[in-house]
């Protein structure tokens, strides 16, 4: 049986390496592709894949977004993530989206081909050091206001700008950013975000 498989990659170099590659494997056929993913389930209901391999960063909207509006819309397909950012954060995340492998483009074409002949057959498939990482690591400390008041405070420069954006009182903002830098074991709020970043804990 052939494996139908949809690519999600704003890189068009790489999303045509990727599909060149990929049919040169048996058993797997690249039916389809798109650089937005905010086309990605238009073209699933169209393509009807096996499987999609979308990647994080991408224009419209993300491939974690990708991946839950997925698991409503086209349930049959199975999403692998393919990115760059091995953040232990952006695992747990892809995992909650409902996506059933995770990989990070260094990878062998070989080794994405095998991925995708276990995730069509119905298993999960994890980069081996990723998941040792996420094990160790546990999940975000952060609630999931206080990650969204972190994350907001990347583009404003002061409280009230975020209290406004966020339609919060300046002193719950206050607070929420507070109890962040507290948990984050941070001295500053610039810090606070660049330690969240880093493990993918501001999706």
């Amino acid at each position: 049986m052939t494996i139908r498989v949809l690519l999600a990659e704003d890189q068009t170099m790489f999303r045509g390496a990727m599909a060149a590659l990929l049919s040169l494997e048996s058993g797997i056929e690249v039916v389809g592709d798109v650089g937005r993913g905010d086309e990605v389930v238009g073209a699933c209901q169209a393509f009807d894949p096996d499987v999609a391999l979308l990647d994080i960063e991408m224009p419209g909207i993300d491939g974690l977004e990708a991946a839950r509006r997925l698991a409503t819309e086209a349930p049959r397909t199975n999403v692998v993530i393919v990115t760059t950012f091995g953040r232990t954060g952006y695992l747990h995340a892809a995992l909650a989206a409902g996506a059933s492998g995770f990989l990070l483009k260094d990878a062998p074409i070989t080794e994405l081909a095998a991925a995708i002949r276990k995730v069509a057959a119905g298993e999960r498939v994890i980069d081996p050091a990723l998941a040792i990482a996420a094990l160790s690591e546990g999940s975000s400390p952060l609630t999931p206001r206080e990650a969204e008041v972190l994350a907001a405070a990347r583009g404003h420069g002061t409280i009230a700008d975020i209290a406004k954006d966020l339609h919060l009182s300046a002193g719950t903002v206050r607070n929420h950013l507070s109890a962040a830098i507290q948990k984050l074991a941070a001295r500053t709020r610039a810090e606070a975000i660049e330690i969240a970043q880093s493990k993918g804990w501001l999706v």
